[in-house]
């Protein structure tokens, strides 16, 4: 286990050079699927000429144009675009490690979902990727890929499936993540397995004279437009960890399902509006759908046992002397939980004041959704949340 400090300054770098990556990766992607389903091809093109557009940006006009070469012909200087995907894929395994394996568990695991040592977790996240990548791969490249809307269908039944697997496993935060690592496995591994060495054999049977196969490049273009449709379900997973009402959902899986689902949706309407002249309703149609469903997905479950129980009111001590042995260990200016060098986002319980202007935070995390403390490490008991929330819904008050 990592030290603290050492672990949140490396969370810190790692998660930047992440995002920063990220950011150039899927702008990239976006940007050249805008560009194919832009091009205007004359109608006196030459075979091999796909088309080209004009645009104006900073100041200045671009001309791009999009082609097969012809044998022996090859430019002098040629841009590839693969570093963004190593490091974004790169610097998201490291946050991986120091955030979920190196520590401790804490993000990892929770006694409540599964009996998973932190071990045992850290080897169910590490094959998920190694068998994803070959399950994924095999089915695109078997007679499957012939029917691809089939095959894209029987591919998002298994991610559901996964997910499932994952939320009775892992932890809700955690379970979403790996779906986010797969998913950005699978996007990195298209570009090193497929894209890029479907690339490098176009470019030498050009170099060498020899007619270009065009199979390998509808084998790249498949991949890539494969990674367009992961891009906003991988955005969701990067910052689903602040939100405790998906993960910490009892039915976490399902609202992940729903969001992967949306998110592809979203990307396709975005993806046919040059031909798909109702792409707007659609659209909007799209959105209101799943944000009406997550709305009702999301609504609170039942009241724990006991929380609406009538009786005397609760007195703050009663409510403090539970957030003082399960959650001060964490939520406090100095944190004696060995995880953290700081409060976790900056929450705080020193004073009963503090305590109470986090009350709705406390009723949503601790009594609702159940996600803190993170994986019950303190052990907090089903009649603690149940007072906490009588507490809270009396109005907090401090006397």
């Amino acid at each position: 286990m990592l030290d603290a400090h050492v672990r949140e300054l490396l969370d810190l770098v790692g998660r930047w050079i992440h995002l920063i990556a990220g950011i150039m990766w899927i702008g990239n992607s976006m940007l050249f699927n805008w560009l194919d389903r832009n091009l205007v091809k004359p109608q006196d093109a030459r075979t091999g000429y796909d088309g080209e557009l004009w645009m104006v940006h900073s100041g200045g006009f671009y001309q791009v144009e999009k082609m097969q070469l012809e044998p022996s012909q090859m430019p002098q200087v040629l841009h590839w675009f693969k570093w963004q995907a190593y490091t974004t894929w790169i610097s998201g395994f490291f946050l991986l490690i120091v955030v979920y394996y190196l520590g401790g568990g804490a993000y990892l695991v929770d006694p409540a979902v599964s009996s998973l040592t932190a071990t045992q977790a850290t080897a169910v996240g590490l094959g998920l990727l190694v068998v994803a990548w070959a399950v994924y791969d095999g089915i695109w490249r078997s007679p499957l890929s012939r029917y691809p809307k089939s095959t894209a269908a029987l591919c998002y039944a298994l991610v559901l499936g996964v997910a499932y697997a994952l939320t009775h496993l892992l932890s809700g935060r955690a379970a979403y993540m790996h779906v986010g690592a797969m998913l950005g496995t699978l996007m990195a591994g298209n570009v090193f397995m497929v894209i890029m060495p479907s690339q490098r054999a176009l470019i030498r049977e050009t170099q060498s004279g020899q007619p270009q196969d065009v199979a390998l490049a509808k084998r790249a273009k498949q991949r890539s437009i494969h990674n367009n449709y992961m891009t906003f379900p991988v955005l969701f997973v990067m910052v689903s960890n602040h939100f405790a009402g998906t993960y910490g959902h009892p039915l976490n899986w399902v609202i992940l399902g729903v969001l992967i689902l949306a998110g592809a949706g979203v990307r396709h309407i975005l993806n046919i509006r040059f031909v798909f002249p109702a792409w707007k309703p659609a659209l909007g149609a799209t959105i209101a759908a799943a944000i009406g469903l997550l709305y009702v997905l999301t609504l609170p479950p039942s009241a724990p046992a006991g929380a609406s129980v009538a009786g005397d009111r609760v007195p703050f001590a009663a409510a403090h002397a539970v957030i003082e042995q399960r959650c001060v260990a964490c939520h406090s200016t100095h944190p004696t939980d060995p995880t953290f060098t700081s409060a976790p986002h900056g929450v705080t319980f020193d004073s009963p004041e503090q305590i109470q202007a986090m009350r709705d935070l406390i009723k949503t995390r601790a009594v609702v959704t159940t996600a803190m403390p993170l994986g019950n490490k303190t052990g907090m008991t089903a009649a603690e949340r149940a007072l906490l929330g009588r507490w809270i819904d009396e109005g907090a008050p401090l006397n």
